[in-house]
């Protein structure tokens, strides 16, 4: 979940805070929680390695130990990368706390490789290691069929198409869009990729059979309700934090309980906040980067869906909420680094760790997709679904042209014309008090009168 910045907050060339970066008071206690702790760490793992050398006996089931070494391994790599990885922008609740999600992106992305270098066949039966119960084909639900809100056939219950579409999908898809939009801060691009999805949904039901939904369902339960009573409460938790006081006190320093309470209570809010201001039409550079952005969102949420089609993982399955839970906790942070590229001057900046990871994680999730199942990727699209798409390409491309391209052209043309007209008028005035005697000219800001000898 997002976050604020951390301590060492940027600032610009000229050593000035940012202006859309909150003030924060800190007293700088440094406790024993927020100590490095790399030789305890390692202490600790020595012991607990040396446990199972000496003490252990090992089992005579190679499967388990196959799994039970690749699982020490990974336990291994998250200890190293805790205590030793790059700090990231967020502080709270522990820059240990964001280490970790980081080392687990890596191990991500090394397991997708894993199972994008395997045959289909075997990638698949694979997940049998993580699940027993994977590895079988599952048929997807069909949300659409009946879409009448009032069903008079029915008469015990005629809202029955409502109550059905009324699954724990509907709070997902709320706290879903409130995380969201603590993540991009901006309400307008929230709604474009809200929007956009749905769209996506109706151009792609023919490849997959759960994207085909009720009108009602894509709307009113989906864009109004969900999507955007999740935006709205989002909004409301930004504007609080973007005027909340941000003053830090350690713990031992506060005398009252209560205090203290409250202390470790706030612990878990940002250390400080920084308002996104994308401002996507100020440049060709940004404009590409904004789009570019939610390109990358909807891809991610598109992936949601084919993966667990093209592995034959149930919707339901603790695989496909652990992913979720994955990319809420780093999706926060890669957002504020990408946020940090596109608003540094610098234009050879490096993109922070986690931004970088998280692109990587989406485009292999994508090939695994198109690897496993071309067939269902390469089903031409209807028609008329073909042309809306186009229209809006064009439209888009069109857009851009006038915008950074056309529109700069006519206004620099309009300026030169201005100024020449200036410059000829001025001459002119100036050719008429030719007689020798001194003329006023007004400077060019207004400001004066100077005298000049004609």
């Amino acid at each position: 979940q997002p976050n604020g910045g951390a301590p060492g907050a940027e600032r610009d060339g000229a050593g000035a805070r940012r202006s859309t970066e909150s003030e924060v008071y800190d007293d700088g206690t440094n406790t024993f929680f927020w100590r490095a702790h790399t030789l305890t760490v390692l202490f600790i793992l020595t012991c607990a390695l040396g446990y199972v050398t000496l003490l252990e006996e090992t089992p005579q089931d190679t499967a388990y130990n196959t799994k039970r070494g690749i699982v020490a391994s990974i336990l291994v790599f998250l200890c190293f990368g805790v205590t030793q990885a790059k700090d990231g922008p967020f502080s709270r609740p522990h820059p240990a706390y964001w280490r970790f999600w980081l080392c687990v992106s890596v191990v991500y992305e090394l397991f997708l490789i894993f199972i994008l270098f395997q045959t289909v066949q075997d990638g698949r039966q694979f997940m049998k290691y993580i699940d027993p119960h994977l590895g079988v084909p599952l048929p997807e639900r069909d949300y659409g069929g009946n879409c009448l809100i009032y069903d008079p056939g029915n008469a015990t219950d005629p809202f029955h198409n409502i109550w059905d579409k009324l699954d724990g999908f509907v709070p997902a898809h709320f706290f879903g869009w409130y995380l969201k939009t603590l993540m991009i801060r901006d309400w307008w691009m929230c709604m474009i990729i809200s929007v956009m999805f749905e769209f996506l949904e109706y151009s792609l039901e023919h490849q997959l059979p759960n994207f085909s939904e009720c009108w009602w369902d894509h709307w009113i339960m989906d864009v109004i309700l969900c999507n955007g009573l999740g935006i709205y409460c989002g909004m409301k938790t930004l504007s609080w934090l973007s005027l909340k006081t941000y003053k830090w006190q350690g713990l031992w320093n506060i005398p009252t309980y209560k205090g203290k309470m409250k202390r470790i209570v706030f612990q878990f809010t940002p250390y400080s906040w920084v308002k996104f201001e994308w401002k996507p039409a100020s440049s060709l550079r940004r404009w590409l980067a904004v789009c570019g952005i939610i390109f990358v969102f909807l891809l991610a949420e598109l992936n949601t869906f084919y993966l667990k089609f093209v592995l034959w993982m149930p919707p339901e399955h603790y695989l496909v909420l652990l992913r979720l839970v994955f990319f809420v906790n780093v999706g926060g942070v890669a957002m504020r680094e990408i946020y940090d590229f596109m608003d540094d001057p610098k234009f050879h900046k490096k993109l922070g760790q986690q931004a970088w990871l998280v692109a990587a994680i989406t485009a292999t999730e994508f090939l695994i997709v198109v690897k496993y199942d071309p067939y269902t990727l390469t089903l031409s699209l209807p028609f008329y679904i073909t042309q809306c798409w186009i229209l809006g390409i064009i439209l888009v491309l069109t857009w851009t042209a006038w915008r950074f391209f056309i529109r700069d052209i006519t206004l620099r043309y309009k300026e030169i014309r201005r100024q020449k007209q200036e410059h000829r008028h001025d001459k002119d005035k100036c050719l008429s008090n030719g007689d020798g005697h001194s003329a006023l000219l007004e400077e060019p800001n207004g400001s004066k009168l100077r005298e000049r000898k004609l």
